[in-house]
């Protein structure tokens, strides 16, 4: 891991080049919170785990690999990169992608407590920072008729663990355990200030 140099004098933020390397509306949704100008453009990153890799490697190798990909097409840009992994007993939980899968996986979830590894890159030429944020999340004992209301009302076939915090998913889920809540959707937003800022990006910027 290498880290970025802290630039002792911020520049304006629209002198800076901000990238956003996912496909995910959900962080592209995180990062406009910041109010920093950024671009989006779609990392091709194979995202295949490799043979008795950790959760925890995974995300942190996906979420460089992303910031990697797209970095190397633009030098001058600070690249931001992330991946999350479900973690249940030391087994990764995808996204479901159907109703099935996804009841299939709040099933096993029911009752346990899973580790959602969210890491972070913030990458500019060959400088670069790399973060995992993990968020505990204990869900609920509920009945299979509660588990299928949820998934037709909001079908969150997009979302590793099948539940979306943000929204009715919240329901389901007994107790949250992160030093960064916004880690859990999928971009850590406190880590990724103080990354932007050791950059030289000023947060929030002046009008």
């Amino acid at each position: 891991m290498k880290a970025s140099a802290k630039v002792q004098v911020a520049m304006s933020n629209s002198a800076k080049k901000l990238i956003l390397a996912s496909t995910s509306v959900y962080r592209r949704e995180l990062l406009e919170r910041l109010r920093i100008p950024f671009a989006v453009i779609s990392p091709k990153v194979d995202e295949t785990p490799l043979p008795g890799e950790s959760t925890v490697d995974l995300a942190l190798r996906l979420a460089k690999a992303k910031a990697t990909a797209v970095a190397k097409d633009h030098p001058e840009a600070w690249v931001i990169g992330s991946d999350q992994v479900a973690d249940l007993c030391g087994a990764a939980i995808g996204k479901p992608g159907n109703f099935e899968r996804a009841m299939a996986q709040l099933q096993l979830m029911r009752g346990a407590t899973v580790t959602f590894q969210t890491a972070l890159c913030l990458m500019r030429g060959d400088a670069e920072t790399t973060v995992n944020v993990p968020t505990q999340v204990t869900f609920r004992k509920l009945s299979d008729d509660v588990l299928e209301a949820y998934l037709h009302a909001e079908e969150p076939y997009d979302c590793a663990g099948s539940a979306k915090s943000e929204g009715l998913g919240i329901s389901l889920l007994e107790s949250i355990q992160s030093d960064d809540p916004t880690a859990l959707i999928g971009l850590p937003l406190i880590a990724l200030s103080g990354l932007l800022r050791d950059a030289g990006f000023v947060i929030p910027a002046k009008k």
